[in-house]
């Protein structure tokens, strides 16, 4: 399953995060050429595809992206994929300017504060029938 992915764009995600699942709705909405496929970090698909990197260090608190390939995660990640989105939302990405270090300060406050500031859920959210080939199981 892992060879099939290398020409794709993967956002690998907390599934029970309320944050990361309305970010991924965000996504789907703004991307106009279905670029993106999504995981759970919760789910198989996503163990996987993260046995691609044995170096990276993966936890809950951390959005991936997979692009091509190449491994992203936190502001990095964030960036990347506002870059592929609809016009405007893709002008986002001139934040890479600012240093990666600031950049991650804030991601990992948001994420640290996830759960209180926006709820969590007991499962992960299940794909409606027309966006289920976009998920990866």
């Amino acid at each position: 399953m892992v060879n099939n992915f290398k020409d794709k764009s993967i956002v690998i995600f907390d599934g029970v995060c309320n944050l990361c699942n309305s970010s991924v709705n965000f996504i789907i909405k703004h991307d106009k050429k279905k670029t993106f496929l999504f995981a759970s970090l919760q789910s198989d698909a996503a163990k996987e595809i993260l046995l691609q990197f044995p170096s990276k260090k993966i936890t809950l608190n951390t959005i991936i992206f997979i692009n091509k390939g190449k491994y992203y995660d936190k502001s990095t990640a964030v960036l990347l994929i506002f870059k592929q989105l609809d016009l405007f939302y893709n002008l986002i990405y001139g934040f890479i300017i600012v240093p990666k270090f600031l950049r991650d300060f804030v991601y990992n406050f948001i994420a640290k504060h996830r759960y209180k500031w926006f709820g969590k859920s007991n499962t992960c959210a299940i794909p409606t029938p027309e966006l289920i080939d976009r998920f990866l199981q």
